[in-house]
């Protein structure tokens, strides 16, 4: 979709919102999400948000890179048509690429995106994350989890590889066949390790096993790969995926069953469906959605999803901070996520300025 209406407000935030509990990843625990927050206001009074939520490990970004690349954009997009904003603020996709596509997805949603305008109730089902590494614990959250309707659940691992798997043993013999059971350990194995760890668990259940080796180890990625397949676990990459470059490497290296696009890397709403298509096209599956994401970049991928997918979302970071700052035209309801026709996104200003570490605005007078 184009416009011919121009940039006249735009303001950006650098934010930070302490989560509930600590996410645990194998690069260690994430206390609160850092992000770049972007409203776009057009001539025509029209409003678009666009969020990167910053976790180096998941983005070569830092936050301070974040701000400052941020702050260059926003200059140069003072009075420009929105056509013209998104393409300059692609010229950054290549280094930082969540930056980046806050700007471009903010200006999506002021022009109005359809993946963000369409009429109908759509939803998408949404996964749970196990977070307790205690028996007692992982029994009582996991039988939890399942009667609030959910049938997909992620495990962290990468910790400590025989722990791991033992906690994975126990995790599948308390769900048996109650749900699917999707297992990611961000990259922090060893490609022995990860070889290791493919091949010795039980494949029951597992619905794949996602991001064992480091992303720029390719080689480690064919081995992983091809041990996983010889036991059954369909194996897919996350954090080695920026763009549509690196779909083909892993479809010319056979070395993933399935990939995993967030919305923060791809630079924008359309980027992402685009993404979504060629993975297929490639001859692998698709999986979408960012456990380090607020309320925008969730509900963003939680639209495109509900198109374009026909398996359980990722896009559950927004229920970890401690205070929402947007209230968001969807719900979640028995393990689903719906989305409401016709409703606004809504912003907590307080909750918002209560949280705004740094601001800056520029305008087109």
């Amino acid at each position: 979709m184009s416009t011919s209406a121009k940039i006249e407000r735009l303001i950006i935030r650098r934010v930070s919102t302490p989560l509930t509990q600590p996410y645990k990843l194998s690069f260690g625990p994430v206390e609160a999400f850092d992000m770049i927050l972007v409203e776009v206001i057009d001539t025509d009074g029209r409003h678009g948000w666009g969020e990167a939520t910053v976790l180096t490990g998941y983005t070569d970004e830092t936050i301070e890179q974040a701000w400052e690349t941020a702050l260059g954009i926003s200059e140069q997009l003072r009075g420009k048509v929105i056509d013209e904003a998104k393409i300059i603020a692609m010229r950054a996709h290549a280094t930082t690429p969540f930056t980046a596509t806050a700007f471009v997805s903010a200006c999506e949603m002021a022009e109005g995106n359809t993946f963000l305008s369409d009429v109908e109730q759509r939803s998408t089902p949404l996964l749970a994350i196990v977070n307790n590494t205690r028996p007692e614990a992982i029994t009582d959250e996991i039988e939890a989890r399942l009667a609030e309707g959910y049938r997909t659940l992620k495990i962290k691992v990468g910790f400590d590889l025989r722990p791991d798997m033992e906690r994975l043993a126990f995790i599948q013999s308390l769900v048996a066949d109650r749900a699917a059971l999707r297992v990611d350990a961000n990259q922090a194995y060893t490609e022995q390790e990860g070889v290791a760890f493919v091949g010795g668990i039980d494949p029951g259940n597992i619905e794949l096993v996602e991001q064992t080796c480091a992303a720029g180890d390719w080689a480690a990625a064919v081995a992983v790969s091809k041990e996983a397949r010889r036991n059954g676990v369909p194996f897919m990459l996350d954090e080695s995926i920026y763009d549509l470059g690196d779909v083909d490497r892993a479809a010319d290296l056979d070395c993933a069953d399935i990939i995993k696009l967030k919305l923060m890397k791809m630079g924008g709403l359309d980027a992402l469906s685009d993404g979504l298509d060629h993975i297929r096209n490639r001859g692998m599956k698709p999986v979408l959605g960012n456990g380090v994401a607020g309320d925008i970049g969730c509900w963003m991928e939680t639209c495109v999803a509900a198109e374009k997918l026909d398996n359980a979302g990722e896009m559950n970071g927004f229920l970890k901070p401690k205070t929402r700052l947007f209230d968001v035209p969807m719900r979640l309801e028995n393990g689903t996520l719906i989305l409401e026709p016709g409703a606004n996104v809504r912003v907590d200003r307080d909750a918002l300025d209560a949280h705004t570490l740094d601001k800056s605005e520029r305008s087109e007078a």
